[in-house]
């Protein structure tokens, strides 16, 4: 296990990059990158960065030039024999060769394509603009890379012995989330927290921890790197990436209203049934189940991703029982803001009533709140998203209006087409 504290304290960066591999990223950008290349490769989408938290300046705390050159090693990364031949030869979900021969000479040939970018009033701007395929495999590195940074510009003047404690007290947190989730029966969670880790080694080491404290109840995790040299599951599906670049083409009103289920469409035929999760909230959870077609509701389950969770699990339980489904035959995956006092509550609260997952992030792989001084690591929101799409912008809605992007007025239309009523504004932390 490394010494995460000396290699802080002797760090050099090309011995630990902070991305390492093109698979250090989310097992469900490589779902949907194969389903882009099959059915959208010559779409081009421009990604852009955007931090919703603005007091944290990151502009002024990161050095350009250390940026740049992390992309610029991004940009040199391609994949690895052993890397190949794990997605290739791997079981994933139960199936063999879930990546396709073609995608698979595509993703093998791959370099990421250039970056752009700026400062404005303290904050870095960054996009990427390209053939749908290439710049969306972007998305995960560079909130990555800004995370880490951040990081390390915080604890660059810590001593041998002061990194020694933070890292211990830090340890110490995690652990006693996990063993307060170990009374929880059948419990089922997996690390979804590379976007907004505080560090690869961080990652990596929480993510040995759940392992060793919660067994088989630890599922997995969202990253492919950390799966594959901890052989275990890299859990994933999709995001409201497809329906966000699907609805921006849209020609009228009634295909924008119908985009979002000729996606899961496309999904149910590139998967052969398999990985049958629901992501509803990209335009509002109550109007997409409301309008879903029958064959929806046979799918696995629903993941909650935005607004309350208790709410959204009711919401999707009345929806299965009105569609003649049990729903405790159904699965529903918690994973917006998640820490171990909400998991232990809605565990609680859905146990025995449906089938309860959780994807645990940030406050996972990035809980520093309170162990530096001015709060200085504590966690913020940053993400880099799908901007436009062959020049058309793209909006996403959630279930909680703090969340939304995209113009206004463009907003406003799909609220309107989705029939977005009335929304609950939440703070958002991460």
């Amino acid at each position: 296990m490394a010494d995460i504290a000396t290699r802080v304290y002797n760090h050099k960066w090309k011995i630990d990059p902070i991305v390492r591999s093109l698979i250090d990223t989310d097992f469900y950008k490589l779902l949907m990158c194969q389903s882009v290349f099959r059915n959208s490769p010559d779409t081009t989408v421009t990604f852009s960065l955007i931090n919703r938290s603005k007091d944290v300046r990151l502009a002024d705390l990161v050095d350009e030039g250390e940026l740049r050159e992390q992309l610029d090693h991004v940009r040199s990364l391609s994949l690895t024999r052993g890397e190949s031949t794990w997605l290739r030869g791997n079981t994933f979900y139960g199936k063999r060769q879930m990546f396709r021969p073609d995608f698979m000479e595509f993703l093998e040939g791959l370099r990421l394509p250039a970056y752009h970018l700026d400062k404005r009033d303290g904050q870095y701007e960054l996009t990427f603009e390209g053939p749908w395929p290439q710049v969306m495999l972007w998305e995960i590195p560079a909130l990555s890379i800004l995370m880490e940074l951040r990081s390390r510009a915080v604890l660059k003047d810590m001593g041998r012995f002061e990194l020694q404690v933070l890292y211990a007290r830090a340890m110490t947190r995690l652990w006693e989330k996990i063993q307060a989730m170990r009374a929880l029966p059948d419990l089922r969670i997996a690390d979804f927290g590379t976007r907004r880790r505080h560090s690869f080694l961080w990652q990596d080491w929480a993510v040995q921890a759940m392992i060793e404290g919660l067994g088989d109840r630890f599922t997995g995790t969202s990253n492919c790197l950390i799966a594959q040299r901890r052989d275990i599951e890299a859990i994933g599906t999709n995001a409201h990436e497809l329906p966000m670049v699907r609805a921006a083409l849209a020609d009228g009103d009634a295909a924008l209203r119908q985009a979002p289920y000729d996606v899961l469409a496309d999904w149910h035929e590139e998967h052969d049934g398999n990985l049958r999760i629901i992501l509803p909230d990209t335009y509002g959870t109550e109007g997409f189940l409301s309008g879903a077609p029958d064959w929806l509701a046979g799918w696995t389950g629903i993941r909650i991703d935005s607004g309350d969770p208790a709410t959204g699990a009711e919401t999707a339980i009345r929806w299965w029982q009105s569609r003649g489904e049990d729903p405790r035959a159904k699965l529903i995956i918690f994973s917006d803001g998640l820490d171990a006092d909400k998991i232990l509550a809605l565990h609680r609260q859905f146990h025995g009533r449906v089938k309860v997952s959780f994807g645990w992030g940030t406050l996972l792989t990035n809980d520093f709140r309170g162990l530096v001084p001015g709060d200085g690591l504590a966690p913020f929101s940053l993400v880099c998203k799908a901007v436009a799409a062959d020049g058309r912008p793209t909006v996403k809605l959630s279930d909680n209006p703090s969340k939304a992007t995209g113009p206004a007025a463009e907003i406003d239309r799909y609220k309107r087409v989705f029939g977005v009523g009335t929304q609950q504004a939440l703070a958002v932390t991460v």
